[in-house]
């Protein structure tokens, strides 16, 4: 059984060119100062039972032809490989968000084939990245899980990083181009200050829509397809 802590019954937002169902997995590994989900990072949502979003998925066939499995960090699921298997049997393609700190559940999942697409996000270049994510983090798992995707062990994949005006510059720009040489697809989308981050409003900040398309240029040099998502 896996820990759901919220269902999105309808988006067409989560999963590239699908109607998709979003679930929202509960509990994460990570602490990143402008998480907006903290709730759900610490596990202190109330859960939905699995058979009932299963349940859901059943009477939704043919209406939705996608299921995004978000978090939190499902990753950390032992029973997530049994949970996909079930989503999948109804019919769905199945697209995965993760972190990237759990590298062997990713083989697990490839090896089966049960995930169609998978989204990693990347939150700074590798200087930064345990200052952002507030934990001291194996930075090698995650450089695995970057590998997995680039050496192609799923059909389809995206990188993509919420920019953070604190964490993301040219520099970065350059340095996350470098590890992510050779990738397919790659999103910048643009931080949004709330209430709800772990550090409280007005401490993080995003970037203009200038200067996140100059740091698009600069990663088109290493990566094929560098777009701006949900940015005015």
């Amino acid at each position: 059984m896996i820990h759901i802590g919220g269902l999105e019954r309808n988006t067409l937002l989560d999963y590239p060119g699908r109607v998709a169902a979003t679930i929202f997995v509960a509990g994460c590994d990570l602490r990143c100062l402008f998480c907006q989900n903290s709730s759900l990072v610490e596990g202190t949502v109330q859960e939905i039972r699995e058979e009932d979003v299963l349940a859901f998925l059943e009477k939704r066939k043919g209406k939705l032809t996608g299921v995004c499995i978000s978090g939190g960090e499902p990753t950390l699921q032992a029973d997530l490989p049994d949970f996909i298997a079930d989503v999948k049997s109804l019919g769905y393609m199945v697209k995965l968000d993760t972190n990237g700190t759990e590298p062997e559940m990713l083989r697990i999942l490839a090896a089966k084939g049960l995930v169609d697409y998978v989204a990693l996000d990347i939150k700074t270049s590798r200087t930064h990245y345990r200052e952002l994510c507030n934990i001291d983090l194996d930075m090698e798992k995650v450089g695995e899980s970057v590998r997995l995707l680039i050496d192609g062990s799923f059909p389809e994949y995206e990188f993509r990083t919420t920019v953070v005006a604190e964490f993301y510059d040219d520099t970065t720009a350059r340095e996350v181009g470098e590890w992510l040489s050779g990738a397919r697809r790659y999103y910048l989308q643009n931080f949004v200050d709330t209430n709800t981050t772990f550090v409280g409003r007005g401490v993080l900040h995003g970037r203009s829509r200038e200067e996140i398309e100059a740091y698009a240029d600069i990663l088109r040099k290493t990566i094929s397809e560098v777009s701006l998502r949900g940015i005015e």
